[in-house]
């Protein structure tokens, strides 16, 4: 995988940030290594499959007859996946359903029509029939489309009330997975091209994280109980700042977003200021050294944002108008109050630092430590 920086500057970037966070708007099971043998299915993240953008990670997928690769962004908040946004859509292979749907993301839209096509992912993972949204108009999205792997309950239906399949619906109905489970594996970056990372449908891949994955229900409180939503309290040392509230896992917002109430309280404990220039806390070196741990109890288990995971990579803080040797803090406020259903959302910095596993089949999310929980490359 190849980590593209989509956005310029952090203006752009945190714009995208907010437009995700405006359109949000809104019980732990003991631990277990759970690969279905032959029924799982891995995507690898390599340098010719998968490329990383601020916007979001991106999976090369070729849709269609004949074979069109498309760049689609891996949206863990949404269902549907579609193609059109650059590389337009020409197959003959195609089926349109006449179904129009209309998708609001939090970093653009999209307004199209709902075709079934075959859509390859890996040399073995094909998915018949793919229901597949095929831009009319879009906005906002930096790559040709989105592959999303959200639960159906954050998927949209088309405008004739229809549920449209999830990637993971297809691939259990034509009998390629057992289990409607995707498992998202990506590490930290050090600079503009780093290669890493790995999709896996079906199950789980066990050399991607160390020991068990530990599992929590999906909360139940809305809007959060929408979309990958969990329970979560956070500590910042011995300071809770964050008490047994909802908020989701999001792949594509970039940034730790905890709500205003929090936020305040990890400021103050940090000494961070806000830098004007780019509207992310700045701490200095005497602070960094003094930095503690962020630790978010989750279920029956605690997972630990280690100093070094709090801030943000020194060797990318031109892109963010930052000095080489600057230290920002990648935790900002979602400006709302604690309370609101959706206090927090956990996004690409924590996923750098944790195997994720989204299981539809249990309603619950799991989490697993991996060789880059406690690395130190920022």
């Amino acid at each position: 995988m190849t980590r593209k920086l989509a956005f310029s500057n952090v203006t752009e970037l945190l714009r995208h940030d907010e437009a995700r966070l405006a359109a949000f708007g809104a019980h732990s099971t003991h631990g277990r290594r759970d690969v279905d043998g032959a029924t799982h299915r891995i995507v690898p993240l390599s340098p010719a499959d998968l490329g990383n953008t601020f916007s979001g990670y991106t999976v090369k997928a070729a849709i269609g007859n004949p074979l069109t690769t498309y760049d689609l962004i891996v949206d863990s908040a949404t269902a549907i996946t579609w193609v059109g946004a650059g590389t337009p859509y020409v197959s003959l292979s195609g089926v349109d359903t006449e179904d129009p749907v209309v998708v609001n993301y939090h970093y653009g839209s999209f307004q199209g029509t709902m075709w079934n096509d075959n859509m390859i992912l890996a040399e073995k993972l094909i998915i018949t029939g793919m229901d597949i949204g095929v831009a009319s108009t879009s906005r906002g999205v930096v790559a040709d489309g989105v592959l999303g792997i959200g639960p159906t309950s954050s998927g949209p239906r088309a405008l004739t009330g229809r549920t449209i399949p999830t990637i993971t619906d297809r691939l259990i109905s034509q009998g390629t997975i057992k289990r409607p489970v995707v498992s998202i594996f990506f590490q930290p970056i050090t600079a503009n091209q780093v290669k890493h990372g790995e999709l896996t449908f079906g199950g789980t891949h066990p050399s991607m994280y160390k020991h068990n994955i530990r599992y929590t229900d999906i909360t139940t409180t809305p809007p959060s109980s929408n979309h990958w939503g969990i329970n979560q309290s956070i500590t910042y040392g011995a300071t809770t700042i964050l008490d047994n509230s909802a908020g989701i896992l999001d792949c594509g917002t970039t940034f730790l977003y905890l709500a205003s109430d929090a936020y305040e309280k990890y400021k103050d404990s940090t000494g961070g200021t806000v830098n004007p220039a780019n509207g992310l806390l700045q701490i200095s070196p005497g602070q960094f050294r003094q930095l503690y741990t962020l630790n978010f109890y989750i279920g029956e288990s605690i997972y630990k944002l280690i100093p070094n995971a709090q801030i943000w990579p020194r060797s990318l803080n031109e892109r963010i108008g930052g000095g080489a040797d600057d230290i920002y803090l990648v935790v900002k406020d979602l400006g709302t109050a604690i309370g609101a259903g959706l206090d927090f959302i956990n996004g690409y910095v924590f996923f750098q630092r944790f195997y994720i596993v989204f299981d539809s089949s249990r309603d619950q999310v799991g989490f697993g430590r991996t060789i880059f929980t406690y690395n130190i490359s920022n």
